[in-house]
């Protein structure tokens, strides 16, 4: 058997062995989630849904009192949203560039997302977008910055316009009065490329800092320490000094990052690791301290060791416990703060979008979701904004919801969609 066809066994395997056995029914979340025991997977759960895309008027479903519609459509897989002061919306269109499969375990979970089109030629380039008469539909549209490096996390400070390529953090000039860039981009910050690649952005409320999630090469310091160094962290940039050190680290791949207004504290989503179950450990979303550690590749949920990995013990107790587990495997990439009143029947919280899982029996996420804040903290269960985004057997994929931010209204979300390759905007029915 050819190691293509070997690398197919194993997926068919797995879903096979899924229609056969069932999946488990416990769910990890909340505040203190119940966490099934680690069980270590010989062969690694892989599943995918075929790509489908949105087709003959098909829309996602929407929470009772909202409306969905297509801001944008015929993108190459949308993955960031940033709506400019002027009310254009940008967003990065990139995908991961994958490198020569080493192991037989690469080649599998390559042909899985493939499935999805998650994998595959980078349009490297961000895209302008302009409802020019106001009714929630762009009908302009230009390059606004080609030939970049995975594209991901955007910013603006002042005439500066910051750009989160896979390899680095990017700054150009930036003419409000023509909504265009100015020259040519400098690199400020250097990253190591491959493994997680998305590199989200986060402006500080005061304007002097730049936040930058990295996530690990693997899944759990598979290629050794050193090479993770630098990642599975979230970096801060002096917009002043130009200099960048590490704000916290432990987190396996921290993507989208939002500022709570009460305290003032940074949140991120965070998709922790595979190969221990369907719902162990969870992804979470978590307040982030100043030079805190959260674990990974050590371990997971506070001090809930991982004996796959060579252990350091004084890491290990100062682990901080995440704030609010998100379920397994769900994929929680974009986050956005969502204040009271922007949508009817929802109050203030976080907004996730879910891109869904690829490694666990029973897919979770695929959807987007809000998570309710009281005081400053998660106040509730998530409810659904958004879903309908796969099939009732799983088999197809119609969208999957990645980077999601505040319409320029001040009354709507945005919500980039890689596999529909739509930007869907949602307001009050």
């Amino acid at each position: 058997m050819s190691f293509r066809a070997q690398a197919t066994a194993i997926v068919g395997g797995t879903v096979a062995f899924v229609r056969r056995f069932g999946s488990p029914k416990v769910q990890a979340v909340g505040h203190s989630p119940a966490i099934p025991e680690a069980k270590k997977q010989g062969i690694m759960t892989l599943k995918m849904p075929a790509a489908e895309g949105w087709k003959n008027g098909h829309l996602p479903t929407c929470a009772p009192g909202l409306r969905v519609n297509a801001f944008a459509t015929g993108l190459d897989h949308p993955r960031w949203i940033q709506v400019m002061p002027n009310g254009d919306v940008l967003v990065a269109e990139s995908k991961e560039q994958a490198g020569p499969p080493r192991t037989l375990m690469d080649h599998a979970a390559q042909a899985t997302m493939r499935r999805v089109k998650a994998i595959g030629v980078s349009a490297n380039r961000v895209s302008l977008w302009r409802d020019l008469d106001g009714d929630g539909v762009a009908e302009h549209r230009e390059v606004f910055v080609e030939n970049q490096n995975q594209p991901f996390g955007m910013a603006l400070i002042g005439t500066r316009f910051y750009l989160g390529n896979t390899d680095g953090i990017v700054v150009f000039d930036y003419d409000a009065s023509t909504g265009r860039l100015v020259g040519e981009g400098r690199k400020l910050v250097e990253f190591k490329a491959h493994g997680h690649w998305t590199r989200s952005l986060i402006v500080s409320p005061d304007q002097t800092k730049i936040y930058c999630g990295v996530g690990s090469l693997s899944n759990i310091g598979d290629h050794g320490m050193e090479a993770e160094e630098g990642r599975a962290a979230i970096w801060e940039l002096d917009v002043a000094s130009e200099t960048a050190r590490l704000y916290a680290t432990g987190l396996r791949n921290a993507v989208g990052m939002a500022w709570e207004p009460t305290t003032g504290a940074l949140w991120t989503v965070v998709n922790e690791r595979d190969g221990l179950g369907d719902e162990t450990p969870p992804d979470y979303l978590t307040s982030v301290q100043d030079g805190g550690f959260y674990g990974w590749p050590y371990c997971y949920w506070g001090q809930t060791v991982d004996d796959r990995v060579p252990q350091d013990a004084a890491l290990v107790a100062r682990a901080i416990t995440p704030d609010y587990a998100l379920g397994g495997h769900t994929a929680s990439l974009g986050l956005c703060w969502m204040p009271e009143g922007t949508l009817p029947g929802f109050g203030a919280g976080m907004v996730i979008g879910q891109h869904g899982s690829w490694n666990r029996s029973k897919l979770s996420g695929y959807r987007m979701i809000f998570v309710p804040f009281a005081n400053g903290k998660p106040s509730g269960a998530p409810r659904d904004i958004l879903s309908g985004f796969l099939s009732e057997d799983e088999k197809l994929a119609y969208g999957r919801p990645v980077g999601v931010t505040l319409g320029a209204d001040g009354k709507s979300l945005l919500m980039a969609d890689d596999v529909g390759d739509v930007i869907w905007r949602v307001t009050g029915a």
